[in-house]
């Protein structure tokens, strides 16, 4: 099985979709009147979650209009999230089918269909025309991928030449253990975090320049003691990320939290142009 199909299969549940309007419901949320914030504790799959994906959007210069590539969408909250707050054009591709669907089918039930849109691809084989996108991001995926320099070949082709690509991936920023399994990873078999270095000279490699970098590890770590003391103190809420980490998700967050308190591990935002 080729580790695409091992990441995919890793995020494969069965019956997702049913699980989330099932959890919605128990929440409380009236189906027929759903917003995509209403989404956001179960489709944000990232550290920080929608806070997150908020203070990145300031950073992307948005306008109402703009077409935005998602690489690696999952389930579409980010892409629900920049065509409802900002106005913009998303196109979304995952590896894994029914997080395709689900994405497909959730934006259509909060009516963000006419600007969010999604289908299966590899993030290798971009299926667009060079120069498509005005925007691009990609949101705790690099770790899945071993060709990251590949990726953003394929990035760079599809982005305008005065356009903005967007990495806030989870990256190794000393040497140590990670234990698994982790959110996106069962084992190190499909896990390939990196390092700063490599991330660099992977987008000046394709033609990017960087223009900006931010670590947030000390958000990510409070971020994450926060969530994991409200799940110790009630429980798993009926709506959250365990709907789509399994029943491993209280080991997968608290294996993450350490290596980001043992400083191994550390989100970071990088910015790049094309060149």
């Amino acid at each position: 099985m080729s580790a695409e199909a091992q990441v995919a299969k890793h995020y494969t549940r069965g019956s997702l979709e049913e699980k989330i309007l099932r959890a919605l419901a128990q929440a409380g949320k009236d189906i027929a009147r759903l917003s995509a914030e209403d989404l956001s504790p179960v489709d944000e799959f990232h550290v920080g979650g929608l806070e997150s994906t908020e203070e990145l959007s300031t950073r992307m210069e948005l306008n109402p209009g703009l077409q935005l590539l998602d690489v690696g969408c999952g389930i579409g909250g980010p892409a629900r999230y920049f065509a409802s707050a900002h106005g913009c054009n998303v196109t979304g591709i995952d590896l894994t089918d029914e997080f395709v669907q689900v994405a497909t089918s959730l934006t259509r039930l909060v009516k963000l269909d006419h600007l969010a849109k999604f289908r299966q691809a590899s993030a290798l084989e971009l299926p667009f025309e060079p120069g498509t996108f005005d925007r691009a991001y990609m949101i705790h995926v690099g770790m899945n991928i071993a060709d990251k320099a590949g990726v953003y070949r394929e990035v760079r082709r599809a982005l305008k030449p005065d356009g903005l690509f967007v990495v806030f991936d989870i990256l190794r920023i000393a040497d140590g253990p990670i234990h698994y399994p982790v959110p996106w990873a069962p084992s190190q078999e499909t896990s390939f975090v990196d390092k700063l270095v490599a991330y660099r000279g992977a987008l000046e490699g394709a033609g990017f320049q960087i223009v900006e970098e931010r670590g947030r590890g000390a958000y990510a770590i409070e971020f994450t003691e926060r969530a994991l003391a409200r799940m110790a103190q009630t429980g798993p809420p009926a709506l959250g990320l365990h709907l789509l980490m399994g029943e491993q998700a209280p080991t997968m967050a608290k294996n993450i939290l350490v290596a980001m308190q043992q400083r191994v591990l550390e989100p970071v935002e990088l910015f790049a142009r094309p060149v």
